[in-house]
């Protein structure tokens, strides 16, 4: 009710569009109520001036005509351009100048008769009705200013007729003043509707026009006609231009030879020409069929669809039809479909298209009892490349790799790239002998070679794993994992290697698996245990330290060995609460020993990489109350090989607050002597391969213990040698010169309650 009224801001009910095509009769029929108004007062005027005198009359006909003038000149403000004002001003002013007209009424149905002494009082009530009725159809752009009128006047008449007693009679006024509003609310819901559907088949009309305008304008579309000897007829320009020719050339000419081109002459269509021709043959329908055409030698594909036409007589008359040339939408397709299997860096194969040339060679292999195989091909050093010369450059290497993998493809071979550095191929028929190991090998030699990219002489080696099928799996999901976990230990290996598949490999995928789950659960479970090494004088045979080893005894696999569980929590970065938990539980534990024994805590790369590390390492201090003097950080060259400078600062911090480092397995790695000289460290620890060589006799094993003792005895270090396990390895050691000794021989790792009796057996004998 409110959007008929114009009450609400719904605009599908805006009365200036709804009726924006009255507006231009707005100013006659504003003036034509104007005028009927005007003759309406002077007829009352005429009635009542010889009975009450024009003194009176004569204002009131003023006033009226004052009022009437305001309402037309409202009304025009609607269709003035240079109004400023909004439709809710003009709605305003339209119910006051209602309410204004009304009241002038009503005054003069109480007033004239009055004082005309009850003369011509049923005249006036009938003008004041006669008013109210012509209202309820009169042409207004604001409906609540018409039930405003009618309401007031119908109040005049009810007042009127009350003052004269007649109840009935004001019964009948109070009826008729609802019947009148009621009326004035249908017409002005009925004028909404009409306008509406009106609207809506206006609109309608205009998107019809406006397909049909965009279709005959749009020349990729035409109109084809073809005769039952199938010769074109009725030829449009639009066609005419699609055949590169004008219409007298092409009229009456035969469809299929206006669009084979030069292949009209050696009969040699493409398959989708005779498909064509056959159901133009057949005299059928078809409906947007795909046909390559060849018009002025250019190759071009149109979209076709064609409907028999008969005559009255159901006799076979022609072919009509619709086409567009879709030659730029096919190329769009195809260059998406390209995009969908082609790698767009080496434009090799990606993963989708390799995946599904494996399924295929699957197929093939069970079909006719034949084998394939999945080469999975991974670059080595190939990440050092992107971090020191940038990711363009590294691009530029992998475009030539993929072309010397290209190179290497002999018949039935497919080569793509699986993504990052990580390339696959894909062998149909492997059923030659040596084919696999024979294309490994030629891969790892070819992609071996030295590169030159930007005046760079780079180079990269590559890991191969390979799986056979369908020996090795039946479905590609399990061709590829186990393609990768071949792959996988031919990089263990140390890369430049080629690995097949075998069954163990798999078994040690699922152990891994395994223990990796259970690793994860092993803190919360309370799983992880630590043992004490102890670490004696070389003199004396004092225990000066303990090393602090973890141990994992698994509820689901027992006691796990630290060569297996170590890696894979640095793998899976596990390590790092781990290595937070044992630094704490060792510190805590150090408490129970005397204050000149120290801890050494092993630290792990991911964890020494972690922002805060020396946070950590303060937090554990404070919690557990031990001085920093006691505690030693073990790390080992390789922490120097992800980021010296995160290392070094952190070591640094570490050192700042009174911790001692030592730095674990030296001579094993990339020693270099520059860190040595950077930072100050404590103790250097000598592996046990060289403790066990000298012991044998080795001149090179004697000669890099000499020389680390001496370069650690310049620099003011302590020197640890491990693995000592017999006393004639002890004793040379001690001659050697290195102060400390780590090994069976003077303890194996122990539990902490082991490692606190040491202490009170030495009380106990001193007591």
């Amino acid at each position: 009710m409110s959007d008929v009224l114009g009450l609400s801001s719904n605009p599908a009910f805006d009365p200036t569009r709804l009726r924006g095509d009255e507006y231009a009769e707005l100013a006659q029929a504003s003036r034509n109520r104007m005028l009927a108004n005007a003759l309406v007062g002077a007829f009352v005027a005429s009635i009542f001036a010889p009975l009450i005198g024009l003194l009176i009359v004569t204002p009131w006909a003023a006033l009226l005509a004052f009022i009437l003038y305001r309402s037309r000149q409202t009304d025009l403000l609607l269709v003035d351009p240079t109004y400023r004002a909004g439709p809710a001003a003009i709605a305003r002013t339209q119910n006051v100048n209602a309410i204004a007209s009304a009241f002038c009424w009503v005054a003069a149905l109480l007033a004239f008769p009055l004082l005309a002494d009850g003369a011509q009082a049923t005249a006036m009530l009938m003008v004041v009705m006669v008013m109210m009725v012509s209202s309820t159809f009169v042409f207004s752009t604001s409906p609540l200013s018409v039930l405003i009128y009618i309401a007031i006047l119908g109040f005049g008449a009810i007042v009127s007729l009350a003052l004269q007693g007649e109840w009935q009679a004001v019964c009948a006024a109070i009826l008729f003043t609802i019947a009148s509003l009621v009326a004035t609310i249908q017409v002005r819901s009925t004028f909404v509707k009409a306008r509406l559907a009106e609207a809506a088949v206006i609109e309608k009309e205009a998107v019809v026009s406006l397909l049909l305008r965009e279709f005959e304008e749009n020349e990729a579309d035409w109109l084809w006609e073809v005769d039952p000897a199938r010769r074109l007829r009725s030829v449009s320009p639009r066609f005419a231009f699609a055949l590169g020719r004008s219409q007298p050339d092409v009229e009456g000419k035969p469809l299929l030879e206006m669009i084979s081109g030069r292949n009209w002459e050696n009969g040699q269509f493409p398959a989708s020409l005779h498909d064509l021709a056959e159901r133009l043959k057949k005299r059928e329908n078809f409906s947007n069929i795909l046909v390559q055409v060849l018009i002025l030698g250019e190759e071009r594909w149109w979209e076709l669809s064609g409907t028999p036409m008969r005559d009255e007589q159901g006799r076979f008359t022609g072919f009509r039809g619709v086409g567009s040339d879709v030659t730029e939408q096919r190329k769009s397709s195809e260059k998406i479909a390209y995009l969908a299997r082609y790698d767009t860096l080496t434009q090799l194969p990606n993963r989708l298209h390799l995946t599904e040339a494996l399924g295929e060679a699957l197929r093939y292999s069970v079909q006719w009892r034949t084998r394939c195989a999945l080469l999975m091909v991974d670059l080595d050093r190939f990440k050092a490349i992107n971090d020191s010369l940038g990711h363009m450059t590294g691009d530029k290497l992998l475009g030539q790799v993929s072309a010397r993998l290209q190179a290497l493809m002999g018949e039935n071979q497919m080569c793509g790239r699986l993504g990052g550095d990580e390339f696959a191929i894909v062998i149909r028929d492997a059923s030659t002998p040596g084919v696999i190991r024979n294309l490994a090998r030629q891969v790892i030699d070819r992609l071996s070679e030295p590169y030159q990219v930007d005046h760079h002489t780079l180079y990269v080696g590559a890991s191969v794993g390979s799986a056979e099928g369908p020996r090795d799996g039946n479905s590609v999901e399990e061709m590829m994992r186990n393609a990768d976990l071949a792959l996988y230990r031919a990089k263990d290996m140390g890369g430049g290697e080629h690995c097949r598949f075998e069954q163990e490999l798999h078994a040690s995928a699922e152990e891994r698996r395994s223990l990796e789950a259970s690793l994860r659960k092993a803190l919360g479970r309370d799983e992880m245990i630590l043992h004490y090494q102890p670490v004696v004088d070389a003199r004396s045979e004092k225990v000066v330290g303990f090393e602090a080893l973890v141990r994992w005894n698994s509820a689901e696999h027992g006691f796990v060995s630290p060569g297996k569980f170590i890696p894979l929590a640095e793998d899976t970065r596990l390590i790092v609460p781990i290595g937070q938990w044992v630094m704490r539980q060792a510190c805590h534990e150090a408490r129970n020993w005397p204050e000149d024994i120290k801890v050494n805590v092993n630290v792990s790369p991911e964890q020494l990489l972690e922002p805060g590390f020396h946070e950590e390492v303060v937090q554990a201090l404070a919690v557990t109350g031990l001085r920093p003097e006691r505690l030693e950080i073990e790390v080992t060259e390789s922490i120097f090989l992800r980021d010296a400078s995160v290392a070094r600062n952190a070591l640094e911090q570490v050192m700042a607050l009174g911790c001692s480092v030592a730095l674990d397995d030296f001579g094993t790695g990339y020693s270099s002597l520059g860190y040595l000289r950077k930072l100050r460290f404590s103790t250097i620890k000598v592996d046990r391969t060289f403790v066990q060589g000298a012991a044998q006799g080795s001149a090179e094993s004697l000669a890099i213990i000499n020389a680390v003792v001496a370069m650690a005895q310049s620099l003011k270090m302590t020197t640890t040698a491990e693995g000592v396990e017999t006393v004639e390895e002890a004793e040379l050691i001690r001659n050697l010169g290195c102060d400390k000794i780590q090994g069976f021989y003077f303890g194996r790792p122990m539990t902490a309650d082991d490692a606190r009796g040491l202490f009170r057996h030495v009380s106990e004998r001193r007591a």
